[in-house]
């Protein structure tokens, strides 16, 4: 793979003050009862609540088998960590989707061989043609002549540190859809 995983490090994101107290309120709205924990139903609420979609079995499921056995659900504190890595993913997962768009020029959904040249040509003009074919290539991974907004999420995710385009990072992630 011919991306590195500029875009796929952990993020450490902080929520402003006003953010925390709103995660803090929905815990305790969704804790009817004070019982000072949230409970499998408790969180599914909290996260429509936050997020606006319920989470799926698998998502409730890893959840709650990560709770601590000696307490009955999803305390305060794990579950502000929680909400804090949903948070990280969303904002990771907005900015893939982000640098995706800025570079479909045509607004088609997936990117062509020339979005790439062009893109390419504007962050590392230097680069062999022959560089950037190899790229589409890899990214095309059903080789379909197209490059979709999944092929490319799995590009920026799984990509190879040991090549690293860091101007064409850059751009990617200042870059502006043209006129």
């Amino acid at each position: 793979m011919f991306f590195s995983k500029a875009l796929a490090r952990p993020r450490t994101w902080e929520a402003s003050p006003s953010e925390h107290r709103k995660w803090v309120e929905v815990f305790k709205a969704c804790d009817e009862d004070n019982k000072g924990y949230l409970s499998r139903e408790d969180f599914k609420v909290a996260v429509v609540m936050l997020f606006g979609y319920k989470p799926s079995k698998i998502e409730a499921d890893s959840v709650m088998s990560s709770v601590n056995p000696n307490t009955s659900g999803l305390l305060l504190e794990e579950f502000l960590h929680i909400i804090r890595k949903k948070k990280e993913a969303q904002l990771y997962w907005n900015e893939i989707r982000h640098i995706f768009t800025a570079f479909d020029r045509h607004y088609r959904g997936y990117l062509t061989l020339e979005d790439f040249q062009k893109a390419f040509r504007q962050v590392a003009p230097k680069l062999p043609e022959r560089t950037i074919l190899e790229v589409f290539r890899e990214v095309d991974q059903d080789s379909d002549g197209h490059v979709s907004f999944k092929d490319f999420e799995y590009a920026m995710q799984h990509g190879q540190k040991d090549v690293s385009f860091k101007d064409f990072e850059y751009a990617m992630q200042h870059g502006q859809k043209e006129a």
